[in-house]
């Protein structure tokens, strides 16, 4: 999101060129200015595979899938329209874009990257309802409601984002022509309702709901094994669900009474050297397992991966927001703003590698895509 912080207009507008010349080339300027756009691009990349990937891939299309495509979607925004222009700023030390270009990269900034977060609370909720109420859930997971769900997390991120960005204040100073030319593109409030409005609407709130669902994903997975401590079919469930978020009616078959597959398994067991077969004649199971536990390894480092990154990389920004807005003698400098809200968009660049590099569908897909520089990688 966008930086909020206090500069002096006045120093601003008596910059000379030859000063700004020689800034622009100075070597840790352009150093810093490669290492923002190779974030930018890798960001730009990651989220397009990943776009391209559930899009031609026939067992990717999902309702599940649906949230991650749209996460990165969102992310690839972040990437295209935000990171570029912020680089510029960064690099130009003042805003140079004039004033209608500010409003729109605000309100593209705070509104993707807003979206962003609440994805990932989203992601969050499907995963526990398909683990807590597979039966259920397994009905109601559609296409549509997906496509509705998407729909609802865009529309909330907007009202979210643009009562702050309609009401905030804007620095501007009056050139030779007595125009009034904006020189600092930031956002920052007079009244702290709108702070506790915006950061409580885009964080806070969704990092309660994310901290709560996965705490209760874990206290469901240890319900299950505790109830068929001998069924290891059931930890592969709760695995896979937090590893891929894929569980349909397709993929496997519950029994209401005991919340435990008596059917199918989930498709493509064998990560791991895990293998599940089910034998039509008898129904009963035949379960081998050369590496007991590693699926379930594999989900808590998914957990601890998401929420990890999530809290890392966007906590210290809303912390500084916060502080900055409601404390009237606190101030940031111009190099920590820039470092956590970069923080934040690397997020976006986190989100796509997370959510897909453990799912086993999406890492052959990944390998069509990119034969030669992934057949080593994934």
């Amino acid at each position: 999101m966008a930086n909020t912080f206090t500069m002096d207009p006045s120093n601003c507008s008596a910059v000379d060129l030859s000063d700004v010349l020689a800034s622009q080339m100075s070597p840790s300027k352009i150093l810093l200015s490669l290492t923002l756009s190779f974030l930018a691009v890798a960001t730009t990349a990651i989220n397009s595979l990943v776009i391209t990937a559930i899009l031609i891939t026939r067992k990717l299309h999902q309702p599940a899938n649906y949230l991650i495509c749209s996460l990165a979607v969102t992310d690839l925004l972040v990437a295209v329209l935000v990171m570029p222009i912020s680089i510029v700023y960064i690099a130009e030390e003042t805003w140079v874009l004039g004033p209608i270009v500010c409003h729109l990269w605000l309100g593209v900034d705070v509104t993707c990257c807003t979206c962003s977060i609440l994805h990932l609370a989203a992601i969050a909720l499907d995963r526990y309802r398909a683990i807590t109420d597979a039966v259920a859930y397994s009905q109601k997971r559609t296409y549509k409601r997906a496509v509705i769900t998407i729909f609802s997390l865009w529309t909330l991120s907007v009202l979210v984002s643009l009562p702050p960005l309609v009401w905030r204040k804007s620095s501007s100073v009056e050139n030779k022509d007595g125009k009034r030319e904006v020189m600092d593109c930031w956002i920052e409030h007079d009244h702290v309702a709108f702070t506790v409005y915006s950061t409580f609407g885009a964080f806070y709130i969704p990092l309660a709901l994310i901290l709560v669902l996965y705490y209760k994903i874990y206290k469901a997975a240890e319900t299950l094994r505790s109830r068929r401590g001998s069924s290891r079919l059931v930890k592969q469930t709760v695995s896979s669900v937090m590893l891929s978020g894929m569980s349909s009616d397709k993929d496997i078959t519950l029994s209401p009474d005991t919340f435990c597959p008596i059917e199918k398994s989930f498709s493509e067991p064998s990560t791991d050297g895990e293998r599940v077969r089910s034998t039509s004649s008898s129904g009963n199971l035949i379960k081998v397992r050369r590496n007991p536990g590693a699926r379930e390894r594999r989900a808590a480092l998914t957990l601890g991966l998401i929420l990890g990154a999530f809290v890392v990389c966007w906590l210290p920004f809303f912390l500084k927001e916060v502080i900055v807005n409601i404390c009237l003698t606190c101030s940031t400098s111009v190099v920590l703003a820039d470092f956590l809200t970069w923080l934040g968009y690397l997020n976006s660049l986190i989100n796509p590698l997370i959510y897909t590099i453990f799912n086993e569908d999406f890492k052959k897909a990944f390998k069509k895509l990119l034969p030669f520089c992934c057949s080593n990688v994934i």
